[in-house]
Formats: C-alpha cells, structure tokens, sequence
C-alpha cells in the first residue's frame, strides 16, 4: 500500500541480506521510523512491546526471527530455543505460532550450514503469501461494498475496530482490504474508525494509514458506534480477528463483541476478515479455549499524544491510586456475525461454513 503516494510493505528484507525492516507503529501518527532487526531478542521484543502487531505480520516477523536466530546458531538446540520464545511472545493471536513451526518444521531436517538460508527463503514465502492472501480478501469483500452502493446510491459508510489494515498484515490488510479495493474502483467509501481504547490502534494507526491513502474517514469515540447504527449512518461493519476456532468464534481487539451486539440489534451485516492462518481448527469454543492475553494496566492509566507545544508526552489519567485490569481481546460468539471474508471466498460463520472452503480440515 501506499504512505503519501510511495508503496510499502510492513516488513521486508533490508538490501544488506542480513537484517529486516519493519515500521515501528508504537511510533506512528507522530513519526515514521523504521528499525533494524538483527537478532532474535530484537524481533522478539518487537512483537511483545507492539512495535509490530496484528496476527498475519506477527506471524511474518517470527518467521524471519527464526531467520536470525539460525544466523547466530544453526543449531537443533538454538532453533528449539529460538521457536518457543517467539511462540510465547504473545498468547491470543494463532499466525504466530504457525508461522514459527512452519520454519522450524521446514529446516529442521536440514543440515545445519543450510538451515539460515532455508529458514530466509521460507519467511520470505510466509510474507509473500500474505500479500497474495489479503489482496484475495480484498476481492472477496469487495462486492459486499458493491451491494450497498448499488442498494443505497450514496457513499457506503463502514465501520471497523482496531487497526485490520496493512499495517496488520505485510500489505493489504484484512479488514481494510475490501475498503482499498473498492477506493481502486472507484466507489465512494466512507470508514468510521473506532478509536480502541486502550492502545487507540484505530485513531493512531487506521486513521493515519487511510489518510496516507487518501481514504475518507471519521475518527469515532468506541462508543460512538451504536449510536451511529441507530441513526442509520453505518452500512457494514468489517473487522479483523486474531484467531477464529473451527465453529466460527472470533477472538478481536477488546470492544470487538460490543460492536457485533449493537451490529445485530440494529440489523447492521457484521463481517470479519481474516487468512486461514488465522483458523484454529483445534479450538471449538472461543470464550473457554482462546487465551486472551492481559497487558500491562499502564497502558489503561496513561496516554501518550501530542501536546499544544507540539512534543510527543504520555500522561496518567486516573487517580495514582486507581489499579485498572486490561485484557486485550473479546471472543464474539459466531451467532452474531454475518459471515467470514477469506482468500477463498466468503462463508457462514460455522464450521460447516469454513469446512466448505476448506475441506482439507474437514
């Protein structure tokens, strides 16, 4: 996708062959900076402090972690190592550890003057896939947005949560995918961005990447959203997820459940986007067998923005002697979504739904 007209990827292969980039987005909307990962501490630390974040580029970030350990040590104990650091990392999202068996099944019956090479080529082909399976949800989703043009004549309002755009992904998006392509047809989109509390992914990160684009938008408190439906002002709603399990629940940034309530209350089509990595074909149900990670309270209890003066500060906002709990996920129920956007198509938000695009899991 696009910042200010110039393409870009979320991580990619510096040109010295012995490092990545990545964007570090606990730095955006106040500065675009882009660190260095050298090591298997560096893209550790990058994934558990939010530098990157959304399931499918935190899959894509292990996989070259694997990468740069193995550049270090070749060694089965130095890939076993590396693999269950990243894997605990973080809990909720399943493209993590995917990804990290996926490169430790692939080089582990290598010899080992091979297996950095191998581990480089197969995180590049994780990266590569994504692109190609984001641009495919992108496809699928975009008639949804098709419909609502045609049924209302008017610019099609969506709301999302959290950030479900390029910046979760290596490019595309999820979520934000069928808005890109209908933003290439031509189709008047219009994107109400949930704010997300605690972390703000929506006002500092889905806000920032749509503006670059050039993509209509509204920054909303989380809130806000009912209201909205009520009134009529929100034609679809689309998120991301950070696993699915085979029946159809989804584990999504925390206030996703809320917006699926008001969603079916106000007869509004409540839609997820995800890549198949994203499936848990083992879990069956999302609120007893996902594990939703708890972060730590200050990022409840301080906020960080721009102040008058034009310096970037963070600020405690409740009383010192407040505690405040964060989890960062909810699990919605699959009865109150519509259905599933994936690279193969769109289906129920079932298990008969995903087997039927997926039949090599049935």
């Amino acid at each position: 996708m696009k910042i200010d007209g110039t393409p870009y990827r979320s991580v990619w292969l510096d040109p010295d062959g012995t490092s990545v980039r990545i964007i570090d987005q606990t730095r955006l909307p106040w500065a675009l900076e882009f660190p260095r990962l050298t090591t298997l501490d560096q893209s550790i630390h990058a994934i558990r402090a939010m530098q990157v974040r959304g399931a499918p580029l935190i899959g894509a970030v292990a996989a070259f972690g694997v990468w740069l350990a193995l550049r270090a040590d070749p060694s089965d104990a130095a890939l076993t190592r590396a693999a269950a650091a990243l894997i605990a990392a973080r809990p909720t999202a399943v493209n993590l550890a995917w990804a990290v068996r996926r490169v430790h099944d692939h080089v582990a019956p290598l010899p080992m003057y091979d297996r950095a090479d191998a581990a480089r080529a197969e995180a590049m082909t994780i990266a590569d896939e994504d692109v190609a399976q984001c641009r495919a949800i992108g496809e699928h989703g975009l008639p949804l947005i098709e419909g609502c043009a045609r049924e209302n004549g008017r610019i099609v309002n969506i709301l999302t949560h959290c950030n479900a755009g390029w910046l979760a992904t290596v490019d595309w998006g999820t979520a934000l995918a069928p808005i890109y392509c209908a933003h290439e047809r031509g189709i008047a989109v219009h994107v109400w961005v949930d704010e997300t509390r605690p972390r703000n992914q929506g006002a500092s990160l889905t806000a920032w990447e749509l503006a670059r684009h050039g993509i209509s938008h509204t920054v909303i408190a989380d809130n806000a959203g009912g209201h909205l439906m009520q009134h009529g002002r929100v034609d679809l709603v689309i998120t991301g997820t950070d696993r699915v399990t085979r029946t159809g629940d989804v584990a999504n940034k925390i206030g996703t459940y809320l917006k699926a309530l008001a969603a079916y209350d106000n007869d509004v089509p409540f839609w997820v986007a995800l890549p198949s990595t994203t499936i848990d074909w083992q879990a069956r149900d999302g609120i007893r067998e996902i594990p939703i990670e708890e972060r730590p309270a200050a990022e409840v209890t301080t906020i960080t923005g721009r102040g008058m003066d034009g310096d970037v500060t963070t600020i405690r906002i409740v009383p010192k002697d407040s505690p405040a709990a964060n989890p960062a996920f909810d699990v919605t129920p699959a009865r109150l979504i519509s259905g599933f956007i994936t690279e193969r198509g769109r289906c129920a938000a079932s298990e008969d739904g995903l087997v039927g695009l997926f039949p090599d899991h049935a």
